[in-house]
């Protein structure tokens, strides 16, 4: 089932959960809502974030120095859930973290706390036969990673096995922030859109107003991540959600003005 984006472009934010605490994800996360917010993306705190830039790693470190582990991230999406009805909260992992606390459990606990989806940044379409029976079994929907190298067979299975939404990655590499949108993200929501009706939503250096309106062209969302935790980073943790709330507010009144 696709997952709603209330606003035109849709946006979805990424948040390390329990950075710079857990108490402060949870006012973040529902600043962010609150703000414009269309879709959380919890990110588990992992040892070794790969795919992510050294903004994320910074994060992830400093959550993990606190202790936070994967139960933590899931009662913190059941609070969300129930604070936020109609917002849309995905659990994003990597895969030990969820292998280590057992894929059913996992999938269990992860729809009991009122989750819509899972994405898990470094399991590919062609080994996730095992994920994706759990996925069905518990009526999460799966979201993965499509990349602008990802060859059209494996474009397809992405397509066909994903729910809620397709996560276009906008460039080859790892998350940050980037000065310009390339062209290779316009091409990829097109090859994607060949085998999918889902929204598809454009990540990784997403950082500002216009790579958001640029990104409003060819897709249905935008996700910001680096950007946010980067922002979370230089804050008290006072004011972190407060910042937030301003950024997305800034992005969303940028966006919606008219052109001059």
């Amino acid at each position: 089932m696709p997952i709603a984006f209330h606003h035109k472009p849709g946006l979805v934010v990424y948040l390390t959960a329990g950075d710079p605490s857990l108490d402060a994800t949870r006012a973040i996360a529902l600043a962010a809502i609150d703000a414009g917010a269309d879709v959380i993306e919890l990110g588990v705190p992992f040892s070794d974030p790969l795919a992510d830039g050294p903004v994320i790693q910074r994060a992830s470190e400093r959550a993990l120095a606190r202790g936070t582990k994967l139960g933590d991230v899931l009662k913190i999406a059941r609070e969300i859930r129930a604070a936020r009805p109609a917002a849309g909260v995905i659990i994003f992992s990597y895969l030990n973290p969820i292998l280590r606390y057992g894929l059913p459990r996992f999938a269990d606990e992860a729809k009991a706390a009122g989750a819509d989806g899972v994405l898990v940044t470094d399991l590919i379409v062609e080994e996730a036969g095992d994920y994706l029976a759990e996925m069905a079994r518990t009526g999460l929907g799966p979201v993965f990673l499509a990349a602008p190298t990802s060859p059209d067979e494996r474009l397809e299975a992405i397509a066909s096995h994903s729910q809620g939404f397709v996560y276009a990655i906008s460039r080859t590499g790892i998350t940050g922030k980037q000065n310009s949108m390339t062209s290779d993200a316009a091409a990829l929501v097109a090859r994607i859109r060949r085998w999918s009706t889902l929204p598809v939503a454009v990540g990784f250096g997403i950082s500002n107003a216009q790579h958001v309106a640029q990104v409003a062209e060819f897709a249905d969302a935008a996700v910001i991540g680096s950007a946010i935790v980067e922002l979370i980073e230089r804050a008290t943790p006072d004011a972190a959600a407060g910042d937030v709330a301003r950024f997305i507010k800034g992005l969303r009144l940028a966006v919606a003005a008219p052109a001059r």
